[in-house]
């Protein structure tokens, strides 16, 4: 599992670590992975052309000595300070390797602009961890010209102009293409929009672990969701693998119906019970056999489905009084319900629905969310994780916001981040997919905070298959092809 901590946890952290140690000792240990790291990018070390953009901080001290590493083994290395102040250390260091130095607020303001551009690497150790808030000049300046260097942009520790603690970015910030991060994860590196601006993440352990303190952002990997998923076992029948409901679809969106049935068969869900209007019931008997259906009257409930463990509640359903009435039907059973899509616009006019015993897992995306919350979806988007937190605390369910970083959350456990995936998912349907997923692990006795981790894993693993595989090679994706390919993403995951 893959820990995350804010900026204050890692700082408290290195002083620990720092007063057991001589002075500079941690400061060298991370130039030094900076170092290897910038080396094995580089086309050839000897006569690359380094450019090291350095604040005033420790982190503008770990990309000069850095930067005089890379000196002394032949690259030709530029200094460009950002900060009133410079590393005396690390600047010294660098100019006794033979770098050279230039001043970014009295400088030439070309050259520095062809210095980055024309570099084949340039370090970003303008801002630390601490930083919060808009880039003051000319940090800002020299954060926008990264955009345009040709060669590989390093980030150390974090990228200048993300929030270490939060992923927030309130104005410019760097885009890397690597980030070196130290000692242990920063939470803002796993959370978009800061996500987005860290490119390959690559931790570098400087013996930190003893100080940290329990993470209040984690990630499961493929080996952790292996080891929660449900199997089946000698004695296994389809009651006991779990039976989903499923309440989805009307006469106009009967797709939304198709895709969440899917996604709980293509799980592994045991038995998958659908209920809806005659028309999403003709569509799921045509497309998934497996799945037991009944028509429903307008205004009836679910009394006689039949008995599941689990619902899934509200993928193209409908909001109007028969909807209302089906969901409060739902809502009022004694087993886990997963609320998504036109549920959830059913929840936010009307909290009561929430007022329940047994556990409640909203999907919703950013813009479901801010009206759950009475927040614009911006905000939310600028600041996920604040707003995922509250919204676990205060409607008291567990929540799984969807977007370009899925976050799960509920009040008391650290908030799960989710690393697979694609842009490709960014289209119709693929949450209905990822509803159905999380129902058949639910329906197999997960809680709903570990079914709704292992389902964006999985159904995120899903989608990289169906888009053909990572980077530029992948393909656009509909979600029946991110259901089909549910069972190889299941295979695919092996404890480790």
């Amino acid at each position: 599992m893959l820990s995350a901590y804010t900026s204050d946890e890692i700082r408290a952290a290195e002083r620990e670590l720092m007063a057991r140690l001589p002075d500079g000792t941690l400061m060298r240990r991370a130039a030094t992975g900076l170092a290897a790291t910038c080396a094995g990018l580089l086309p050839r070390v000897y006569g690359g052309r380094v450019v090291v953009l350095a604040g005033g901080g420790d982190n503008g001290g770990d990309a000069l000595y850095a930067g005089a590493a890379l000196a002394r083994r032949g690259a030709r290395v530029h200094a460009i300070l950002a900060g009133r102040t410079a590393h005396e250390g690390g600047l010294g260091e660098l100019r006794r390797a033979g770098g050279r130095v230039a001043e970014a607020r009295s400088g030439d303001a070309v050259l520095m602009e062809d210095l980055i551009v024309r570099a084949d690497l340039v370090m970003d150790g303008l801002a630390g961890i601490g930083g919060a808030g808009p880039l003051r000049e000319p940090y800002a300046t020299l954060a926008r010209l990264c955009r345009r260097a040709e060669g590989v942009v390093v980030a150390v520790d974090v990228p200048s102009g993300v929030d270490a603690s939060t992923g927030e970015v309130a104005g410019e910030a760097v885009r890397a293409d690597v980030t070196v991060t130290f000692g242990a994860v920063k939470i803002g590196l796993l959370i978009d929009p800061g996500a987005s601006h860290v490119g390959a993440l690559t931790p570098f352990d400087i013996g930190l672990r003893p100080w940290l303190p329990e993470p209040g952002v984690v990630a499961l990997t493929g080996a952790d969701v292996a080891a929660r998923l449900p199997r089946p076992g000698p004695e296994s029948d389809k009651y006991r693998r779990g039976v989903v409901g499923v309440v989805a679809g009307s006469d106009r969106f009967t797709g939304a119906a198709v895709l969440t049935v899917g996604g709980a068969v293509r799980a592994g869900a045991g038995l998958v019970r659908f209920a809806s209007s005659a028309e999403p019931v003709a569509r799921v008997r045509a497309r998934w056999p497996e799945a037991v259906t009944t028509v429903l009257a307008p205004g009836e409930g679910i009394g006689e489905v039949g008995r599941v463990q689990a619902w899934v509640l509200g993928p193209g359903m409908g909001t109007g009084e028969d909807a209302h009435a089906l969901a409060r039907s739902v809502l009022g059973s004694d087993v886990p319900v997963i609320v998504d899509a036109d549920g959830l616009t059913l929840v936010a006019r009307d909290r009561s629905l929430l007022r329940r015993e047994a556990p409640t897992l909203l999907t919703p995306h950013t813009g479901e969310l801010g009206r759950l919350l009475g927040v614009p979806s911006g905000e939310i988007e600028a600041a996920r994780l604040r707003h995922a937190r509250r919204a676990a605390e205060e409607l008291s369910v567990t929540v799984l916001v969807k977007g370009s970083t899925t976050l799960v959350a509920e009040e008391g456990r650290p908030v799960r981040a989710n690393l697979t995936g694609t842009p490709w998912l960014a289209t119709g349907g693929t949450g209905d997919v990822l509803a159905g997923i999380a129902g058949a692990f639910l329906a197999a006795g997960m809680t709903c905070y570990e079914a709704a981790s292992c389902a964006a894993h999985v159904h995120g693993l899903a989608a990289r298959m169906a888009a053909g595989g990572p980077g530029e090679g992948e393909a656009p994706v509909a979600a029946l092809d991110v259901a089909l390919e549910l069972p190889a993403a299941l295979r695919s995951l092996t404890v480790g």
